[in-house]
């Protein structure tokens, strides 16, 4: 069955783009070093590699895919560190639009931290907002737009029954999540490097 692909995905001259991995440096499991990380994706080509913080945010600049990007630097982890981790690369400009503002504004800055911002290989499915609502018994609330996945923990993400294989499941692809400081990081890295 043909998956269709997140907005941005196209070819053409460099640009510049984020890749997120996910569940890296987690209770001491699948460990990987940022330095070693932006190595990897150096090795590959890109330029003005930077990361943030350990959960594995890197913003580059390349020419290809997203799909192709994603490809390139799973197997380079694999061959590298000997363990499969899941890349999700988004465009910086897409970056830059999920940014400038969320459907959640008042938890923008009530609760930075709680307020999520999700990514997945493929696009989400139509009713994956409907499919995720038994899940949120906690008060979380989730928007669907825009190839986005915004969801308000507002009483935190430990405890939420939408967890990792729930998102995955009801989303139709693999999932990662950020927060809203992380998102307003990566967004004022990619404006340093030119990219938003």
């Amino acid at each position: 069955m043909a998956t269709k692909k997140k907005p941005g995905a196209a070819a053409g001259d460099a640009r510049t783009f984020v890749a997120l991995l996910r569940g890296i440096n987690v209770g001491g499991n699948k460990k990987v070093p940022m330095a070693e990380l932006r190595e990897l994706a150096e090795g590959l080509g890109w330029q003005r590699v930077a990361t943030y913080i350990q959960s594995g945010n890197v913003v580059f600049c390349a020419k290809g895919s997203v799909s192709v990007l994603e490809e390139r630097l799973e197997q380079a982890i694999e061959r590298h560190f000997g363990f499969a981790v899941p890349v999700i690369v988004v465009a910086g400009s897409q970056w830059a639009a999920f940014a400038a503002r969320s459907p959640f504004a008042a938890a923008e800055t009530e609760r930075p931290n709680l307020l999520h911002l999700g990514v997945a290989k493929a696009a989400p499915r139509a009713d994956a907002a409907k499919a995720l609502s038994p899940y949120c018994t906690n008060g979380e609330r989730v928007v669907i737009r825009g190839g986005a996945i915004w969801i308000d923990f507002p009483e935190g993400v430990g405890r939420s029954k939408v967890t990792p294989a729930v998102l995955d499941r009801t989303i139709g692809s693999t999932v990662t999540l950020r927060n809203w400081k992380t998102v307003q990081q990566i967004a004022a890295m990619l404006r340093a490097a030119g990219g938003a």
